[in-house]
This record gives structure tokens, C-alpha cells and sequence, in this order.
């Protein structure tokens, strides 16, 4: 499948692009900004587009007024088809925000409500309405927001109707778009039978359409399987990279990636790809958070040598700082155009590295050398075996382990390597060693 073997490229178009916060109704086509990276996400070796909310929403695009027409302050839906077209003509997928947990308070059939109370059509389109309470907002009813959120309203997945018109708006993104797959906000969250439908429906309307699902803890088997997502969001090992590098304990995201995927018969994600990220639009960017800026290439290296599919954010792929105190809007900024860092280089050599590898793409997880500072695994597959090694130390590090056979070649750099008399890493370095078979 596609998706396995891919790069992601995680924008999100609202802050890119520099739309106001606040819903202004005043139309602008800044989303054909997205066309002006291209030529840096190629340069990247991106093969994948994650786009955020794109659709009409009151402030962040995932308080949605309209699942069928792209944010006036994004452009129109021959903008976002222009956009699409342009990344497909260039070797990349796209998928977009799927965000059907919620949607805004300006969502038209909640407004029909506020309007017609018990005579709207639109009332069975969301949870636990009551025209005997009231709202926060003094709407003369109670509903159920999300979480306590209440400018989020809790859509009724069971409602049939609801489920024809999310469903037909689906359709519409992969007719108008050519869309190739979904993020789905809070997957989490979801009912379960409606994501079995949703997986039903996407397998008719596109081979290969690529189901992803936001999860934060929990089993990610209960939503990842042949009948439901064929992914999710690995935020347990988002907490342990950058967590192993501020502790100086690699042990941490070993044991991880041990859990997950080791060899063990009872290992839990085995043969399954996770998407894995050291940050996204939710959480504080990852130039922000470790502690020592040496480390900022080498956790991008174990997110690109681990198990997973890759994804990079956009900004933090050339260090790009930001919080997330007090809230997201900092995480989400516009940028007038890329830079080009040696990050950028050294994470263009890593996906250049992943796309090519079939161990990196395919293999099993095995710990091979681990101390606090150092890591070595093995990712193996039927025809290739590639060794990953970091050194997370300031000092240099020589490793005396049995690699199997006498020579590699490290795919990041090009350069052969040869394992007799030990392996030497430089300070703060990483190497993906494919060895000889």
C-alpha cells in the first residue's frame, strides 16, 4: 500500500496561510499559497500531504459550518482542486481532516435547530438534545458539546440521515479533490460502528483510500484492523523520543518500540504501521521542547528509522519554535515561504533513505546495542536488513556487537562502514547501516 512506504507532509492551511482566526466571511484565495511549497516538500522528499480543516468553520476548522465548501478564507473548492492537482502532478498523495465527531455552531442544520427547535428536520443529527434545559449560550435547549466544549457540538453518528450527507460529502472531496485518504479528528472518540461504515464506504470509493485515525492512548488495535482505520497515531512513542533524549535515557523509547513491535509472539502492533511524528498542530513544537538542539536531527532520525510512517510538520523540519501555552495559535503560525537548513538536508537524506529501503519500510523491530545514550536496532524484512544506530551522547561511542556479516553501507550517507574492530559513532550522530546480505 501506499501509505506504508510514505513520507508525510503535515500542513495546516489555516496558519500557513495566514487566514484571520475568527471566520471573517471575506473570501481570499490563500490557500494556492500551499502550490509555493512544492518545490521545498520535494526537496524534502515528501510523498504524502496531510492538509488540516480546509472546510467553512466559525474559527479553527474543526468547529465545521459546511462539509462541502472549502473556508471562504482559505479560497474556493476549484482553489483546494487546484491545489490537489498541482501535489498529485508532483508525486504526492493527499488526504485530508475527516472531522465528524463535532461540528460548529454554525454548522446550517444546528442553526435550523436554534431556529425551529423541535420542527427542525436537523434535530436527530445531534446527541442528546433537550428542549427542557438550556445552553451556555442561552439557546432555550441543552445538547452535548465536546468535552465540555460547547462551541463543539456532538454530532448523532447514528442518525442515517447525518450519515447519508457526511457520506455524499465524501464523495464529493474524492470526485472534486482526488483526495487518497482521511485524518479523522478524535478517532478516538468516534462510534465504532460508524467508522466500519465509513471503512465499507471509502474501500468502494477509491482503492487504496488510506484511513487515519487521531488516538491518544488506549489499544490501538480496538480501531486499527482489516475492518475499521489502517492507522493511528502512535503518541506513545511521540511522549518517548523526546522524552528519552531530555532524560539521556534511551531505555524509555526501546521499551516502546519493544512493546509495540518487537519480536515477542505477544508483541502488540506487529506487521502494522503507525504514523508516527515528533509534533503536529496540537502539541508543542519539537525545536521547543528538547532540551539540547543537537538532538533535533537525531530524534528525526529514530522517527524515520523506527517502525511507522513518517510525517514532519510544517516549519519544524528548519526548527521552528512554539508552545502550546496557552493555546494552539502559536503552534499553527504562517510562514512566508521555506527555509532551506541543514536539517532540511539531513531529513531529506533520511526519507530518501525510508522511501528506498524495503527493511525500513517493512521490518521487524529488534534491540541490538542500548545504553542511556546509545541505541542500535535492527529493522529486518525478507530481502534486507538495516541496522540503526544513534548516539545521542556528546562524546564518541565505539560499539562491539556480533553484526552478522563484516561491511554496510550507511543509507543516509552514502558512505560504506565496516563493523571489524567495533563501530565507532561520532558525537550526536546516527547512522542507517544496510548491511551485506
Amino acid at each position: 500500500m501506499w501509505y506504508n512506504e510514505s513520507v508525510f507532509y503535515h500542513i495546516y492551511p489555516l496558519g500557513l496561510c495566514g487566514a484571520p482566526y475568527e471566520n471573517d466571511g471575506v473570501p481570499a484565495h490563500r490557500i494556492l499559497k500551499i502550490k509555493d511549497f512544492i518545490p521545498h516538500m520535494k526537496r524534502l522528499g515528501v510523498s504524502a500531504v496531510y492538509l488540516g480543516p480546509v472546510f467553512e468553520s466559525d474559527r479553527h476548522g474543526y468547529d465545521t459550518r459546511d462539509y462541502a465548501r472549502v473556508d471562504c478564507r482559505l479560497g474556493t473548492n476549484d482553489d483546494l482542486a487546484e491545489v490537489c492537482t498541482a501535489l498529485h502532478e508532483n508525486g504526492m498523495r493527499v488526504i485530508l481532516d475527516g472531522v465528524f465527531n463535532h461540528c460548529g455552531r454554525g454548522f446550517f442544520a444546528f442553526r435550523d435547530v436554534i431556529k425551529n427547535r423541535e420542527r427542525s428536520p436537523y434535530v436527530g443529527w445531534f446527541r442528546r438534545v433537550d428542549f427542557g434545559g438550556n445552553s451556555q449560550f442561552n439557546d432555550g435547549f441543552w445538547y452535548e458539546g465536546w468535552e465540555g466544549c460547547y462551541d463543539l457540538v456532538k454530532l448523532n453518528l447514528n442518525n442515517p440521515d447525518l450519515l447519508n450527507y457526511l457520506f455524499d460529502c465524501i464523495r464529493g472531496w474524492v470526485e472534486k479533490f482526488d483526495i487518497d485518504g482521511l485524518r479523522l479528528d478524535v478517532a478516538y472518540c468516534l462510534d465504532e460502528n460508524f467508522i466500519r461504515r465509513l471503512r465499507g464506504f471509502t474501500d468502494g470509493l477509491k482503492p487504496e483510500f488510506f484511513l487515519l485515525g487521531e488516538m491518544l492512548h488506549g489499544d490501538y488495535n480496538r480501531l486499527v484492523n482489516g475492518e475499521m482505520l489502517h492507522s493511528a497515531t502512535n503518541y506513545e512513542c511521540y511522549k518517548g523520543l523526546y522524552s528519552s533524549f531530555n532524560s539521556m535515557n534511551l531505555f524509555e523509547i526501546n521499551h516502546s518500540l519493544m512493546r509495540q513491535f518487537g519480536p515477542e509472539y505477544w508483541t502488540l502492533y506487529k506487521g502494522k504501521h503507525l504514523y508516527t511524528f515528533v509534533d503536529n498542530h496540537d502539541v508543542t513544537r519539537v525545536a521547543s521542547i528538547l532540551r539540547e538542539p543537537r538532538h533535533l536531527p537525531l530524534i528525526y532520525a529514530l522517527a524515520f528509522g523506527m517502525p511507522g510512517i513518517p510525517s514532519v510538520y510544517y516549519g519544524s523540519e528548519w526548527g521552528a519554535t512554539g508552545e502550546k501555552c496557552p493555546g494552539d495559535r502559536e503552534l499553527r503560525p504562517a510562514f512566508d515561504a521555506p527555509e532551506w537548513t541543514p536539517l532540511c538536508d539531513f531529513i531529506s537524506r533520511l526519507a530518501s533513505a525510508k522511501r528506498s529501503s524495503e527493511a525500513l519500510n517493512y521490518g521487524g523491530f529488534r534491540s541490538v546495542v542500548l545504553t542511556n545514550r546509545q541505541c542500535i536496532f535492527e529493522r529486518k524484512s525478507e530481502h534486507e536488513r538495516v541496522l540503526v544506530a544513534i548516539n545521542a551522547d556528546s562524546q564518541p561511542y565505539t560499539a562491539h556487537f556480533d553484526a552478522g556479516c563484516g561491511r554496510a553501507v550507511d543509507l543516509i550517507t552514502g558512505e560504506p562502514h565496516d563493523f571489524g574492530g567495533g563501530s565507532e559513532l561520532l558525537p550526536f550522530s546516527a547512522a542507517f547501516w544496510k548491511t551485506e546480505r
